[in-house]
């Protein structure tokens, strides 16, 4: 399954200046797929100046959150990160990232 690009909006000035974060929640379904789309994203990340802060299992500490694994990506500012995320070159791996793994992704900041 395809998933939509992330809304596009007008953004004030304010928001170009903040940090962004694009929270990922993922379950792997196939490692060999999930080792190659997580071997193609780096480069593409670096292209907008993303970073991946930390990743790994979660710890549940209260409610009922599907997923295994967190990953949180820093970007200068939500442009960035909207930029990276409809870029040409990350569209073309979401069909190995949706047969490596169910994920959500959410932007923050």
């Amino acid at each position: 399954m395809h998933e939509s690009k992330l809304p596009t909006r007008q953004i004030n000035e304010e928001e170009t200046n903040m940090s962004a974060y694009i929270i990922v929640g993922l379950t792997p379904k196939d490692t060999d797929k999930l080792q190659q789309y997580g071997a193609s994203v780096p480069p593409i990340l670096a292209k907008y100046s993303g970073e991946i802060l930390t990743k790994g299992p979660i710890e549940k500490l209260q409610g009922n959150y599907p997923h295994k694994i967190q990953v949180v990506i820093a970007f200068p500012n939500k442009d960035k990160a909207r930029d990276w995320y409809n870029s040409a070159e990350y569209q073309a791996l979401i069909p190995v990232r949706d047969q490596g793994m169910d994920s959500e992704f959410q932007l923050l900041g």
